[in-house]
């Protein structure tokens, strides 16, 4: 069994009263990975988790800013190249929304922080899949498990939590 939860919950990364999530919901807790992902220990246990459901993905990718530390270490983790996607489009230089190299027709896992509704993973699938490349399964820290599921089966993407928040409730 996995340690990630008890990780998770020690390190702050859980935090219980009213908040406004991206998704524009209010929720009575909020879970901020970031507060795991800045500490080494945790990312490296959060990349070697994610390490093991890698499958047949030619690079990585995750969206500006709480995925890039943790799509970073699962690069260094299995070698794996990855993309960092915008969230706009950049008004100077080049105004790429995808930052680093690929070639059209490679398939793409998505890293994402937390999952609610699945918006950021279904954005990001947008910006790769309009760019030719093929998205297919998604790897998230935490699932929130309030629809991420089954809004990205709808978009033909595969979603694999390291952990449920029903998971994080039982501590």
């Amino acid at each position: 069994m996995s340690e990630l939860p008890s990780l998770l919950m020690e390190c702050g990364a859980v935090q219980f009263g009213d908040f406004v999530l991206t998704s524009g919901r209010k929720s009575r807790y909020y879970v901020d990975v970031k507060k795991a992902s800045t500490r080494p220990e945790i990312l490296e246990r959060i990349a070697g988790e994610m390490a093991a459901l890698v499958g047949n993905e030619e690079r990585l990718a995750g969206m500006e800013l709480g995925a890039v530390p943790i799509v970073v270490a699962l690069a260094l983790q299995t070698g794996m190249p990855y993309l960092i996607l915008r969230k706009g489009r950049r008004e100077h230089g080049t105004g790429k929304m995808i930052e680093g190299e690929f070639i059209p027709g490679e398939r793409v896992l998505i890293i994402e922080d937390v999952a609610t509704t699945g918006g950021s993973i279904v954005r990001s699938a947008e910006i790769l899949r309009g760019a030719g490349l093929i998205v297919e399964r998604a790897l998230v820290v935490v699932d929130r498990e309030e629809g991420a599921v089954e809004a990205l089966r709808r978009e033909g993407i595969e979603l694999r939590p390291l952990v449920r928040v029903s998971e994080l409730r039982q501590r």
